[in-house]
């Protein structure tokens, strides 16, 4: 029997795909951009899955939930990296799509996967 781990939570796949998409498109941004834009949105991209991960772990519902919470915080700032950089010009429309699409799904797993710990009285 295989055992279950935080990979196996889709929204921490779908964090993970986005994350090596953020590292893929932010390659080609501007050298002066490597201690700014490109470091925070790698930053924040990585810190979706590493709380979805740390959450997994926790016992209790409430922590389990303020790290998940955490991972949504990091989203929005995601979000908010997509937009500034298609407003620089730094990535086209057909990026612009992929990463919103992509952050779009993780959020809608993640939204998911919190609503299943809400509802699940045996989680203390």
């Amino acid at each position: 029997m295989a055992t279950f781990t935080f990979q196996n939570i889709q929204a921490w796949q779908m964090a993970h795909e986005f994350t090596k998409l953020v590292y893929q498109i932010t390659k080609s941004f501007p050298e002066e951009e490597r201690f700014g834009l490109t470091s925070q949105f790698r930053r924040a991209a990585v810190s979706i899955g590493a709380n979805i991960a740390e959450g997994y772990k926790k016992l209790s519902k409430a922590d389990k939930l303020r790290f998940l919470n955490i991972s949504e915080g990091s989203m929005s700032e995601c979000m908010n990296y997509i937009i500034l950089a298609k407003d620089l010009e730094y990535i086209n429309d057909l990026q612009y799509e992929q990463l919103c699409s992509t952050i779009g799904s993780a959020g809608r797993l993640l939204t998911a996967y919190c609503n299943g710990i809400i509802n699940n009285n045996a989680l203390k």
